[in-house]
């Protein structure tokens, strides 16, 4: 039998349930506070601030590859979107910050794998693809915590993997079905007096339901352990790669026609991670605990993505400076740059192209990314008692530092009638990079830098009485980021080096009012520094691909959440032998300096720009019930997330924005893309020893179009779906199941934003764009099936 999961106690019986080697539904009691994941734990209930818990049976339940598919439904302030149309690179809120793969969103979660930080350092995304679900031990999901150091503005998300030492056995699992989908999976763990040993290897294939977007995933994953009664020591390994096809959301007029049909391509992701860390607990007495780890990770991606780019001859331009049969932007697009020959078109060799009448123009943007990161955390725990009163003292560090090189450019192609953007050489330029002889727009770029971070932290949870605790501390957060032009001088602007730095205090009070309800309040500030992305990328006149060009621009600010924040939780027991778990908080993140992501009036384009103020408040609330053979869920999310100032911001594709491609925000508006409400519920029953069968039910608010920041054009609607799971336990060592997403075929668009409906693409395929939205619609009813064996 596992030994339960989690170096952190979990009360209860650890009962192991007949058809896997995961814990069933163990009532966790102990946190801990800290990034450090595995060491000396708390109370979770003096803890003055709203935590959740997905368990290995919660994400084993979903039989799903992807790890953000529990999160949403298990935890009531988490919603996913499907920006990229692929279930493995989607888009991951909490209370209105993000989570995302997406370069060119705004991240505000800090995640950590293993007390590692995952946030990739070049823009802080977050690759969800490269972690495994089959090998997490335990997901916590904290807020108002600035413990866990940058980027936790909203929260933060720290996940635990299995080691021999709480996962025993041996499993394999292979699942098939719609769309070309075949996955599988293989684990292994076992313990040996004091040594232990876990493996997980697992893949995945799925043709993708829309065109041009298959995807591939292989992963694995190893822990060695060895422990003592006062020590504990694991070597981890860790890796994986990846190939998405990322196509994207797709015009309104094009869906009218199929909802598979995608816009430009090629569009894909290609991912490889690779990590080896050691990490130890060591009992200096009984009230002592020393906790560290050391790790070394590298991470490459690679992005191609077609788009249609507005180039044309320079004839049509109001000012073409002698250019004329010859290729330009629009100088349209930038009306405060008055010099015509800024907007020429230049090949490889720094020569003009010469238009072409039949060519619809588009481009291949490539970009290429390599880091290198090293670090370490170092913490104290003591729990010796300050006049007989519990006491829990933390005392840490850490260092991560950051290497990694940067590359961009674009090649000129034309976009056929399928819309794939193809460098055919049937016209002058067809295939070469360009650039533009001002440097707007199309620069190819070549980077590299550093990100050093440190961070020193103290937090100390002390009990007046024994229902009533007081918790108080605070992280100071410094943060090196140094970029250097790799062009040979051609981008010398790109040089920089900016500092910041800010200690985040965090106080709260906890009352056990009965033992079965307990209340908690609290105040904290975190901080982000601005990416090396974004650090480069902050100039309107030099926009980017997102993810591509970068130029030398305005220094941005740190952003600084202060979040205000109170609930109550508990649990009983109901009708007998009846378990009901519960929480419900109320919310209130203020962001100063907030950076927001802005688009340009090049396609594909944007930059960031600081705001001074936006607000995320709300409501979070969740309820778990078990008895006997029935377990049962309901949560409820309540996010208003507005801007809190009035001003202009640019937003050229809204059918409201004026001569300058900008609209005006009002202190109130929506933040585009994050939906008021969301409710979540569902249940499973075992009907007989061997069968049972589940439920699971989402409904997702209305939201505002990206680029709607004035909330002047409809929202998104509201949508939900519904997806049913059975399973059946052939003998004791092997399982049938099958499972059916979005049983009634909800078609809603779960991610929206506005385009340029002037694009050239219609010249290409034929198909007028009417419509300025660009949606995502939901992946179709998906059946699949499949066997799991447990020894």
């Amino acid at each position: 039998m596992a030994a339960g999961f989690a170096p952190l106690a979990l009360t209860g019986a650890l009962a192991q349930s007949a058809d896997s080697n995961v814990v069933a539904l163990p009532e966790v009691d102990v946190i801990s506070t800290t990034p450090l994941a595995g060491g000396a734990g708390q109370d979770i209930y003096s803890f003055p601030s709203m935590v959740q818990t997905v368990t290995p049976e919660q994400f084993a339940r979903t039989r799903s590859p992807n790890v953000t598919d529990a999160l949403q439904q298990y935890v009531p302030g988490i919603f996913v979107d499907d920006v990229n149309g692929n279930p493995f690179s989607q888009e991951l809120q909490y209370r209105g910050f993000y989570a995302s793969p997406v370069e060119g969103t705004p991240q505000g979660l800090a995640v950590y794998q293993n007390g590692i930080r995952i946030n990739e350092p070049f823009g802080d995304t977050v690759n969800w693809d490269l972690v495994p679900p089959q090998a997490i031990a335990r997901t916590d999901i904290f807020t108002a915590n600035p413990i866990f150091g940058l980027n936790a503005l909203g929260g933060a998300i720290s996940i635990e993997m299995k080691n021999g030492f709480n996962w025993q056995g041996t499993e394999a699992q292979i699942l098939g079905g719609s769309y070309g989908r075949v996955a599988g999976y293989f684990e292994y763990g076992k313990q040996v007096d004091n040594y232990s040993i876990y493996v997980t290897t697992d893949a995945a294939h799925d043709g993708g339901w829309r065109y041009f977007s298959p995807s591939t995933v292989v992963r694995a994953y190893g822990d060695l352990g060895y422990r003592t009664p006062d020590a504990e020591l694991h070597f981890i390994a860790n890796g994986a790669t990846s190939n998405l096809g990322v196509v994207g959301p797709t015009p309104f007029n094009l869906l009218s026609q199929s909802l598979s049909s995608i816009f430009t391509s090629p569009q894909s992701t290609e991912n490889q991670a690779g990590s080896v860390a050691l990490t130890g607990k060591f009992d200096v007495n009984k009230n002592w605990q020393i906790g560290a780890n050391f790790y070394l990770r590298n991470f490459q991606q690679k992005h191609t993505d077609g788009n249609d780019s507005g180039i044309q001859d320079c004839a049509n331009n109001t000012d073409p400076a002698g250019f004329s049969g010859f290729l330009c932007l629009p100088n349209s697009d930038f009306p405060s740059v008055t010099n015509g020959a800024a907007f020429v078109i230049l090949d490889k060799n720094g020569n003009p192209i010469p238009a072409s009448t039949t060519a619809v123009y588009g481009t291949i943007d490539r970009t290429t990314t390599y880091s290198t990161s090293a670090g370490t955390t170092l913490q104290a725990t003591d729990k010796e008692k300050i006049f007989d009163h519990d006491n829990n003292f933390v005392l840490g560090g850490s260092v991560d530092r950051s290497f990694f090189n940067f590359s961009a450019n674009s090649t000129l192609g034309n976009i056929e009638p399928n819309l794939i953007v193809t460098p055919d050489g049937s016209f002058p330029g067809s295939g070469s990079i360009i650039y533009t002889a001002g440097g707007i727009g199309y620069v190819p770029t070549y980077l590299t830098g550093t990100t050093t971070y440190y961070g020193v932290f103290a937090l100390d949870t002390f009990n007046i009485t024994p229902e009533f605790a007081a918790t108080a501390g605070a992280r100071l957060n410094i943060a090196n980021v140094n970029t250097q032009d790799a062009s040979g001088g051609y981008e010398p602007e790109l040089t920089s080096a900016s500092n910041y730095d800010r200690i985040n205090p965090v106080v709260g009070l906890t009352y056990q009012i009965q033992p079965w309800i307990s209340a908690y309040g609290g105040y904290s500030e975190a901080n982000r520094a601005p990416t090396p992305l974004e650090t480069d990328c902050a100039n309107p006149l030099h926009p980017c691909l997102i993810g591509n060009f970068l130029v030398g621009d305005p220094p941005l600010n740190q952003v600084v959440s202060h979040t205000i924040e109170a609930g109550l939780r508990g649990s009983s027991t109901v009708l007998d032998d009846g378990k009901v778990t519960w929480k419900a908080g109320l919310f209130h993140t203020l962001n100063t300096n907030d950076i927001i992501s802005l688009a340009s009036t090049i396609t594909g384009q944007g930059y960031y720009a600081n705001v001074p103020a936006t607000l995320r408040q709300g409501i979070e609330a969740s309820l778990q019930f078990q008895k006997g053979d029935l377990t049962a869920y309901i949560n409820y999310a309540l996010v208003d997330a507005t801007y809190r100032f009035t001003g202009e911001v640019a937003s050229p594709n809204s059918p409201f924005a004026d001569a300058n491609g900008s609209v005006l925000v009002t202190a109130g508006d929506n933040i585009p893309g994050v939906p008021r409400n969301t409710l979540k519920f569902g249940g499973e029953y075992a009907f007989t020893p061997k069968f049972k069968a589940g439920l699971d039910v989402q409904i997702v608010g209305s939201q505002y179009l990206i680029g709607d920041n004035s909330n002047q054009y409809a929202q998104l609607p509201l949508y939900w779906t519904a997806n049913i799971h059975a399973s059946y336990q052939v003998t004791d060592n092997i399982q049938i199941f099958g499972l059916v997403n979005n049983l009634f075929n909800n078609r809603n668009a779960s991610f929206g934003a506005f385009f340029d409906t002037t694009s050239d693409a219609q010249i290409a395929n034929g198909v007028p764009y009417t419509d300025p939205r660009t949606l995502t619609p939901l992946q179709p009813v998906s059946l699949y099936g499949g066997v799991k064996m447990t020894f």
